[in-house]
């Protein structure tokens, strides 16, 4: 795919771009000179996880992403929350990888699931916590078993088949593994050639300002469109970049966060210039947002500082901002777990340390930061 810009079009996203990057730099300052900076970039995740199944067309709300996050689920969960978790958990793995590894060819063969260990270098950012660990280890298992249940159903259709048809087996057309429709194995849709494609406008987008080369390459995703079970990578992928480029370097940046408030018939348009000043527009609507987001952060860790400045030193109150800062919302079990500590002990400390209740119900009752 040729990929081409022409400097009428770079004219006509000069103010665009130039909001966009201030906007982003002024973020990416305050985050990283923030004590609520590892907070905000933990609960960036599941922001933008939510968002990108909102661009989507899909509605998860982030309360039900965070219990299924801590396997608390309240109830079977959807197609749709089982997907934005997966964006989730690949939000993670490129925070904790090297700023350029997941526009390597590496990065894109795990984060697209055709590879199954990073051959590139160990993640030098921090360390996997013990419960993603434990994530990803059940996650592996639930494939495993759901690979076997599908293998059970072929063979019990093809005895069944063979038993009361009296056909043999051998005249069975041959199926996919995992794909009896054909659905994903269209020899038309080349993904490793598409992704090809996209990686080959990296070059182009280097030698532009960081921001406008984000939008370009978000641009091109949406036209090339690698991955058709996994379109979401495509915003993760941007996030990467700006990092890569040293513009966004405290956090991954929440793209999909600004990216749904933009008008679908400007994300989606036949102009070439609409689409990429919507994707700029997208990037300083998330910056403000992080602003903002910042401000009650900031806010709401002053008023928990007033009440545990007397305590003593081996008080969990401490902990516990630090826990409620890093989540959209928590539960008493969240707490009690985190904080190795009883479930009444954990609603006595949500009690002092006097942040909203969200619920305002009996059962399932969480709390967090409005």
């Amino acid at each position: 795919m040729r990929y081409e810009i022409d400097n009428t079009l770079l004219k006509s996203l000069l103010p665009a771009f130039a909001l966009a990057e201030d906007m982003l730099a002024r973020l990416d300052e305050r985050v990283a000179r923030s004590p609520v900076g590892a907070g905000f970039a933990e609960r960036g995740h599941f922001f933008d996880a939510a968002g990108a199944l909102w661009v989507a067309g899909e509605l998860v709300h982030v309360e039900d992403l965070v219990l299924h996050d801590a396997h608390m689920d309240s109830r079977t969960p959807s197609h749709e929350l089982t997907i934005a978790h997966a964006v989730l958990r690949a939000r993670r793995r490129i925070w904790t990888a090297d700023p350029i590894w997941a526009l390597s060819g590496a990065g894109l063969n795990v984060l697209a699931g055709a590879g199954l260990e990073d051959a590139g270098r160990a993640p030098e950012a921090r360390l996997a916590s013990p419960e993603e660990e434990k994530d990803e280890g059940e996650a592996l298992l639930s494939m495993e078993l759901a690979e076997i249940d599908a293998v059970l159903a072929r063979s019990q259709r093809l005895l069944d088949t063979h038993l009361g048809r009296g056909s043999k087996v051998e005249e069975r057309p041959k199926e996919t593994p995992g794909d009896p429709l054909g659905l994903f194995g269209d020899d038309e849709w080349d993904e490793a050639q598409r992704l090809s494609d996209w990686r080959a406008v990296i070059p182009l987008a280097e030698e532009l300002p960081a921001a406008l080369g984000a939008a370009i390459l978000f641009e091109a995703w949406e036209r090339t469109e690698p991955l058709r079970r996994q379109h979401w990578l495509g915003g993760l992928l941007v996030s990467s970049y700006l990092r890569s480029r040293g513009k966004v370097t405290s956090h991954l940046f929440s793209f999909y966060a600004g990216l749904k408030v933009i008008r679908h018939e400007r994300r989606r348009s036949r102009d070439r210039a609409t689409r990429l000043l919507a994707f700029l527009e997208a990037m300083r609507e998330s910056a403000a947002t992080g602003l903002k987001d910042m401000d009650r952060l900031s806010l709401a860790r002053t008023q928990m500082e007033l009440r545990f400045r007397d305590r003593r030193s081996n008080s969990s109150l401490p902990q516990l901002a630090e826990f409620v800062l890093s989540r959209p919302m928590v539960s008493s079990t969240m707490v009690a777990r985190q904080l190795r500590v009883t479930s009444r002990g954990a609603l006595n400390l949500l009690n002092e340390i006097g942040i909203r209740e969200i619920t305002g119900r009996g059962r399932y009752r969480a709390w967090g930061i409005i």
